[in-house]
């Protein structure tokens, strides 16, 4: 009997284990507190050339209604 027991507890845990992984999670993937700080000075980086790139087409579009 115990050998019967042990036998189908093994099969059990690999049947378990192998439909484990055909399930995987839907839990993002972890990102570091050092990743997250690089990301947001690029966001920022970036979004600061816009902003200069959008206060300079401004600048242009006031000088050239003033030459109006």
């Amino acid at each position: 009997m115990n050998r019967k027991k042990r036998i189908n507890s093994i099969l059990k845990s690999k049947q378990k284990k192998m439909n484990a992984k055909l399930h995987k999670s839907n839990k993002p993937r972890y990102i570091s507190k050092a990743e997250r700080a690089k990301m947001e000075a690029e966001e920022n980086a970036q979004n600061g050339a816009e902003v200069t790139n959008e206060a300079a087409t401004t600048e242009q579009a006031q000088a050239e209604e003033s030459k109006s």
